[in-house]
C-alpha cells in the first residue's frame, strides 16, 4: 500500500508498549510498510523549546532530514505530541527561508540538509488517506457491531490548525470515520476535543487529573462502552491514571480506553496479545 518511515516516538518505546505493538501488528494487516530509522532521535516534546528553541528546531530539522535522506516522502508517528512538534518545526522552516538556513548550517556539522520534502502524518490520518473509510470496511474481520465508542482527541491532533491542518480544529472527525468503518458506533460527548491535562500533570496534579475525570465523566455519560485516542500521553491520563481521576471528582466506575490501532486490531480480528490490550491498566472487554 505505501512505504513510511516510521517515527514511534518515546512513549510507543517505553510507557505505552501497547502502542507499538498494536501500530506495527495493523500496519502489517493493512500492507502499511513502517520502516524505522534508528537514527532518530526524541523530539522533545515540546519541553526542549522552552529551553533553547534553535536546538529544538535543529534536533526536529535533523530528524526531517534523515527521513529525506532515506528518501522517504512522509513520516507516520503515532504520537499526537511528536506529530505537533514535527510539523511545527517543518511549518517555521518551511515558511522562514532565513531561518531554514541557519538551521542547514547546523545541520551540515551532521552531513545533513533539510529540504522541506517530506510531510509528517498521523496515523490514523494515512489509514484513512491511503484505503479511506471503504478499504479499511474491507479489511474488518470481526465488526464492532453494538459497540459505542467515544472519540476523544485531546489537543496535539487537531490544534493549531495552521500546523495540523488535517480536519477542522473545532470539528474533527477522523475518529468517528474511523469507528463507523469498524462497525460500531459513536457516542458523541461535549468534551471529546478537551485537555487531558497531561502536561500539567506534575506541576499541578490535581488539575490535570480533574480535567481528565471530567473527560471520563463525560465519556460515560455518552452512554460509550469504551473511548479511543490517537495520543498515547493522554491515554496514559485516562487509562494509567483513571482511578485517580475519578477518585477527584468523586466518581468510581471502569471504562477501557484503548489506543487507536488497538480497536482497527481487533475490528481487523488481530489477537489481543499481539495489540498489547494486556498492557493496559483498565481491562479491556470489547
Amino acid at each position: 500500500m505505501g512505504r513510511y518511515a516510521f517515527y514511534p516516538g518515546c512513549a510507543a518505546k517505553g510507557a505505552s508498549k501497547e502502542l507499538y505493538e498494536s501500530t506495527v501488528a495493523v500496519a502489517k494487516e493493512l500492507d502499511l510498510e513502517l520502516v524505522e530509522l534508528p537514527q532518530f532521535s526524541c523530539c522533545g516534546a515540546g519541553v526542549l523549546e522552552e529551553v533553547k528553541e534553535a536546538v529544538d528546531l535543529a534536533v526536529n530539522a535533523r530528524n526531517l532530514a534523515i527521513a529525506e535522506r532515506e528518501g522517504f516522502k512522509t513520516i507516520i508517528t503515532v504520537c499526537s505530541t511528536c506529530l505537533l512538534v514535527l510539523r511545527k518545526t517543518k511549518w517555521l522552516l518551511d515558511n522562514d527561508e532565513e531561518l531554514k538556513e541557519k538551521v542547514n548550517e547546523l545541520l551540515k556539522e551532521v552531513n545533513l540538509e533539510y529540504k522541506g520534502e517530506v510531510e509528517v502524518k498521523h496515523f490514523h490520518w494515512v489509514v484513512l488517506e491511503d484505503l479511506g473509510e471503504e478499504g479499511l470496511r474491507e479489511k474488518v474481520k470481526r465488526p464492532l457491531k453494538g459497540l459505542k465508542v467515544y472519540p476523544y482527541y485531546g489537543c496535539h491532533t487537531v490544534r493549531p490548525y495552521e500546523i495540523l491542518g488535517f480536519e477542522p480544529s473545532e470539528n474533527p472527525n477522523s475518529l468517528e470515520r474511523i469507528i463507523r468503518a469498524l462497525g460500531g458506533e459513536v457516542a458523541l460527548g461535549k468534551r471529546r476535543l478537551e485537555c487531558c491535562g497531561f502536561h500539567s500533570f506534575w506541576p499541578n496534579p490535581k488539575g490535570s487529573l480533574l480535567l481528565t475525570g471530567l473527560n471520563l465523566i463525560d465519556a460515560k455519560k455518552s452512554g460509550a462502552d469504551c473511548i479511543i485516542t490517537p495520543c498515547p500521553l493522554c491515554h496514559m491520563n485516562l487509562d494509567a491514571n483513571q482511578s485517580r481521576a475519578l477518585k477527584e471528582v468523586k466518581e468510581s466506575f471502569k471504562i477501557p480506553v484503548l489506543h487507536v490501532p488497538q480497536l482497527i486490531g481487533l475490528a481487523l480480528g488481530i489477537e489481543q496479545k499481539k495489540l498489547g490490550i494486556h498492557r493496559n491498566i483498565v481491562e479491556v472487554n470489547c
